[in-house]
């Protein structure tokens, strides 16, 4: 099962996939866990998705792991078919409680009610090469199986 999970090909496009999603994410699991880049922080976050959202505590948790810790493990290659799966679920979520609404575009102008889910569809997209593919190259899954014989 984990050399299931940990493998991963030779190549750089799991790399770019799953460091190129991980940037983008960490940015935004700082600001729910940590208040960095102008967020409102774990409680903060928490009560946010609790009363405007109607998210419970318990789930608004496992977003900001999975932004967080799924982020940072993208980036060093850790798990990163679960971390990806993680943020997918977690980007699935806010298309569907939060930015439909809002159509298909950011809100580039300021001119639109709220953000689109063009970042979103991104976001998954490259959420599910990293789960078909795995780590790539350079990652520490690869190097793991790869220890253990397995690859």
């Amino acid at each position: 099962m984990r050399t299931k999970l940990m493998t991963a090909a030779n190549d750089v496009s799991g790399t770019i996939a799953r460091v190129s999603l991980g940037i983008v994410m960490f940015p935004h699991g700082a600001q729910h866990a940590l208040g960095w880049f102008g967020g409102a922080g774990f409680g903060g976050t928490i009560d946010y998705f609790g009363e405007v959202l109607g998210i419970p505590a318990f789930l608004t948790v496992l977003v900001i792991m999975a932004e967080l810790l799924g982020s940072l493990a993208l980036i060093v290659g850790l798990l990163s078919r679960a971390a990806a799966a993680g943020i997918a679920f977690v980007m699935l979520g806010a298309v569907f409680t939060v930015h439909l609404e809002s159509g298909f575009f950011m809100n580039w102008t300021g001119m639109q009610a709220g953000e689109g889910v063009e970042y979103h569809i991104l976001a998954l997209g490259l959420a599910i090469v990293i789960m078909l593919k795995g780590s790539g190259a350079f990652s520490v899954d690869r190097m793991m199986v790869a220890r253990s014989g397995g690859e």
